[in-house]
């Protein structure tokens, strides 16, 4: 049981160095656009894009709502679809032999390149936003999932199956648990993608959210804007990767337990 049990979160102790190093950067970032004299629509210094941040606070919150709508909308359907494809190819060997490649395929076209056409095929709406999240977020899921049902422990299948359970039995007390830490791997990657994903197709047509916000000031050439608009979209995928984390938590207690006993 010890191979999937590295699958979580670091301590929080382990974040004090990063920090530092976070602050350092923003010290010297601070340094660079103070001495090089550089405008400020090229290189905002941080306290500039502070000043952005808090003057816009309204603005950003409106379109904030319009983009975490779209973000768990997306990731929503992600999971939904991952879990049911997951379970699936687990349950049929052919399934998972014609499905899988094609999943690890399906990675090498950029989303980018996809996002225009849902855009032509559903308008302008919340439905092509909501698709390229779901596309971002469904293959970490999927391919996560059923590969955690892959690593439950042959002996302990082969025991169950020797005392008469059935699959279902053998699915739900073996492959299930053994497969959720892989789930919240996942599901964390997907949850850091899925902000991205929904700024993207914001970016190629929307009338609110951050994605048009930071097209619109980029345009201006208010680059403390758009810096202070990164800086949300930073946020909002902590808060969302720190969310999967705490119910991770309240699913699985068991594997944290045991991860602070190794």
């Amino acid at each position: 049981m010890k191979k999937w049990l590295n699958t979580a979160s670091p301590k929080p102790g382990s974040l004090l160095l990063p920090g530092v190093t976070l602050l350092l950067l923003l010290a010297v970032w601070e340094g660079l656009a103070h001495f090089s004299r550089l405008p400020a629509w090229l290189l905002p210094a941080p306290s500039r894009v502070g000043g952005a941040l808090w003057q816009t606070k309204d603005l950003l919150w409106q379109h904030s709502l319009q983009t975490v709508a779209e973000t768990l909308l997306g990731l929503l359907l992600a999971v939904a679809a991952g879990v049911l494809l997951a379970t699936c190819m687990e349950w049929s060997h052919k399934l998972r032999q014609a499905v899988y490649p094609l999943l690890v395929v399906s990675q090498t076209i950029p989303i980018i390149a996809v996002a225009p056409l849902l855009l032509i095929w559903f308008g302008y709406g919340w439905l092509p936003k909501v698709l390229v999240v779901a596309l971002v977020c469904f293959f970490p899921v999927t391919v996560n999932l059923a590969d955690g049902y892959r690593s439950a422990e042959p002996d302990m299948i082969r025991l169950l199956a020797a005392m008469g359970a059935t699959g279902g039995q053998i699915f739900r007390l073996v492959k299930l648990p053994a497969a959720l830490p892989y789930f919240f791997s996942g599901l964390r990657i997907a949850g850091t993608y899925s902000v991205m994903g929904a700024v993207i197709g914001e970016w190629l047509g929307a009338s609110q959210g951050l994605g048009i916000y930071m097209t619109r000031a980029s345009q201006s050439y208010l680059t403390d804007r758009v810096f202070a608009a990164i800086a949300v979209i930073t946020a909002l995928s902590l808060a969302i990767f720190l969310l999967v984390e705490g119910l991770a938590r309240l699913v699985m207690p068991w594997h944290y337990r045991a991860k602070d006993i190794l």
